[in-house]
Parts: structure tokens; C-alpha cells; sequence
């Protein structure tokens, strides 16, 4: 199999560069591994067609750069249209790269983590709006990633998906304020069903 950073058969003028956001779902928000599902499936069509990338999702926004031919990045943004985990693609950039970013994962998907709110950089986007960025706002999120890849790459951490998600909603209640409302509600439903367990065991005591 082709590796993600085999590249002898592309020249340097073939390369382009697809970057964009959209808004997840309620489908995508309910599905307990929707990360991990995006990037088991990504990994194997990315590697067939020689693409690589980066996914980041934070507070109900994705954001994508994906590197490649124009014809493999066309019919990856065909199939990103008909996917229901995520709505309102917004294409930020395709144009013409002279070299890749990421060259060594065919798809690394990362939450918006500690590390990176807590980057200079990263905070004067915060909250994480990417449909509110002005100008080139996204290319200082995108270089915020590669260095993140470049400090990974180091690790020798390539082509491979360091943390399984148990569950995304979960996972992402510490940096997701637009979803705290839902979490809320679900942490009382869980305390009223502890409650009642509680009761129902005391009752047969009683009785």
C-alpha cells in the first residue's frame, strides 16, 4: 500500500490545498465515536488517494485542511457534501501548494485541546467561531496545526490516531460552551435516575 508522504509521482505543481469549516450536526453530535469513525474511514480512502490532512473540532465547528491532487480533493469534497454528520461546508481555500503540510498522516483528528486555547495564538480566536473570522484569521489557525504536527512528527508520530474518543459529546463538554445546556440536562436526568434507584432500594427496606 502507498504510504500518506509518497509523493514520487506527484510534482510539486500538482499539489493543492482544501481548507474548510462547517457546522456539525445533530446526528454527528449524538454518534458516541464520530471522530474516530471520521478518521478509521478517512485514514483508508486518504491513503488510497495519496491524501493528507488535518481535522480539528471544537464548540460544534470542524475545521479541515486536506492536501492532494485537485481531482482527489474534488471528489473528497463531493463526498464531504453528502455526509450528515456535518452541514454548511464553507470552502476557505483550494488553490495550488508547493509542498504538503502534513505529510505524514493521511487524517489526524484532534479535539480543540487545552494546549491549544492556551496557545497565544489560538486564544485571540476564542471563542472558537470560525465563521466569524475576518480575513486570513484561518491561516493563523492552520499554522497553529502545523506546528502542532511539526512538534508530533518529531515523536515520530505519524500516520496513526493517537486518542480514541469514547464518546464526543463527553469528551468535549470541558471546551464546548455552546453545548453546555444539553450536558446540564443530561447530568440531571442521571442524578433523578440515581435518585429514584436509591429510593426503590430504601423502599423495599421499608416495606
Amino acid at each position: 500500500m502507498l504510504k500518506a508522504a509518497d509523493t514520487t509521482n506527484l510534482k510539486s505543481s500538482e499539489l493543492y490545498q482544501l481548507v474548510y469549516i462547517s457546522r456539525i450536526t445533530s446526528t454527528g453530535l449524538s454518534g458516541a465515536s464520530t471522530l474516530n469513525d471520521i478518521a478509521d474511514h478517512s485514514i483508508k480512502n486518504n491513503q488510497a488517494d495519496k491524501v493528507t490532512g488535518i481535522l480539528c473540532y471544537g464548540n460544534g465547528y470542524f475545521f479541515q485542511c486536506v492536501e492532494g491532487t485537485e481531482q482527489a480533493l474534488t471528489n473528497l469534497k463531493n463526498r464531504l457534501l453528502m455526509d450528515n454528520r456535518h452541514k454548511e461546508i464553507k470552502v476557505l481555500d483550494f488553490s495550488v501548494i508547493n509542498q504538503r503540510r502534513f505529510s505524514s498522516w493521511s487524517l489526524r483528528s484532534i479535539i480543540l485541546e487545552r494546549w491549544m486555547v492556551d496557545d497565544s495564538r489560538v486564544k485571540a480566536l476564542m471563542p472558537f467561531k470560525p465563521y466569524t473570522w475576518v480575513e486570513d484569521e484561518w491561516v493563523q489557525f492552520l499554522n497553529v496545526l502545523q506546528n502542532y504536527y511539526e512538534q508530533q512528527e518529531k515523536k515520530e508520530e505519524v500516520d496513526m490516531q493517537p486518542i480514541k474518543y469514547k464518546a464526543l459529546g463527553v469528551t468535549l463538554g470541558k471546551v464546548v460552551s455552546q453545548h453546555q445546556a444539553f450536558f446540564l440536562i443530561q447530568t440531571i436526568l442521571g442524578l433523578l435516575i440515581v435518585a429514584a434507584l436509591f429510593w426503590v432500594l430504601l423502599s423495599d427496606k421499608i416495606f
